[in-house]
């Protein structure tokens, strides 16, 4: 063991908490490299009582963010329940902060209900509200909608209908739009076949106008696997646009950059619309 660390965890918890919890924070990250989980779970249990309640919030969040950085985001879900923010800009830090740690916990019903939390903290409809997911390394942050990260919450629990609803109900434009309605059509094997193809011929448009040609052909893979089994009829058009856009795409490479057409176009890969109405969804 190192020294430093040996004398960091004979300091008395009544020791200021700011700089102590710096230090234990430091402290983890070199266990964590070196593996050594003895030492790291001793200063896990040091990082639980070092600020007992009542704390501010900012003591409250930093708290929690070294545990959950310490590798032990159960006991900074504890540290965060030591505190109920104010309806504002408390409720967003702490609902975000409590997603964080939720996710990394693989607490999906919580991290489900801390993610509706954030979004009416914030007034955001979830689908415009962008959530920091994974820290870049530089100070940035990769960011994710809110919308999908609760769908993906929710598949979890094993509540495929809900989460594919909330797809359905705000799919979004161009590849993102696209992207969420097949994965919405993947999570609801209930629904009639002539209703899941509509959807897939939606996504299909939104692809196309965005010129994702790739995404298009595993739109078409996926509808090809959605008719496995059913008439001939019903797969050889399929098939067949499927044939066509894969040798333009084919061409396309082989030979100067050029125009793919839209599936719309004449002659393109797409069928005659659906005539189905779409089913009236519930905003989430």
């Amino acid at each position: 063991m190192l020294a430093w660390i040996g004398a960091l965890l004979l300091i008395p918890l009544a020791q200021p908490a700011g700089a102590t919890l710096e230090r234990l924070d430091a402290a983890c990250q070199q266990a964590r490299a070196r593996g050594e989980l003895q030492l790291l779970r001793t200063l896990q249990r040091r990082l639980l009582l070092v600020s007992p309640a009542p704390q501010p919030l900012a003591v409250v969040l930093a708290n929690a963010d070294a545990l959950l950085r310490c590798g032990a985001p159960d006991s900074a879900l504890v540290v965060l329940d030591r505190y109920r923010p104010a309806p504002g800009p408390e409720q967003v830090q702490w609902s975000l902060l409590q997603w964080r740690v939720a996710n990394a916990a693989l607490d999906h019903g919580l991290a489900a209900a801390a993610l509706r939390s954030l979004a009416a903290a914030t007034g955001r409809p979830l689908a415009q509200l962008d959530v920091p997911v994974a820290d870049s390394g530089n100070g940035r942050w990769q960011s994710q909608p809110a919308l999908d990260l609760l769908a993906g919450h929710l598949e979890a629990l094993g509540q495929r209908e809900q989460a594919a609803q909330l797809l359905f109900a705000s799919p979004g434009t161009g590849v993102v739009g696209a992207q969420r309605l097949a994965q919405a059509v993947a999570w609801s094997p209930a629904l009639p076949l002539e209703e899941r193809q509509r959807w897939l011929e939606q996504a299909l448009d939104q692809a196309a106008a965005a010129g994702a040609w790739g995404l298009a052909v595993s739109l078409l893979d996926q509808e090809l696997q959605l008719l496995e089994g059913q008439p001939a009829a019903l797969r050889q058009p399929v098939e067949q646009r499927r044939l066509r856009l894969g040798r333009r795409l084919d061409d396309n490479a082989a030979t100067s950059p050029q125009r793919v057409r839209s599936p719309r176009d004449p002659g393109g890969h797409a069928a005659t619309p659906i005539p189905n109405p779409a089913p009236a969804l519930r905003q989430p």
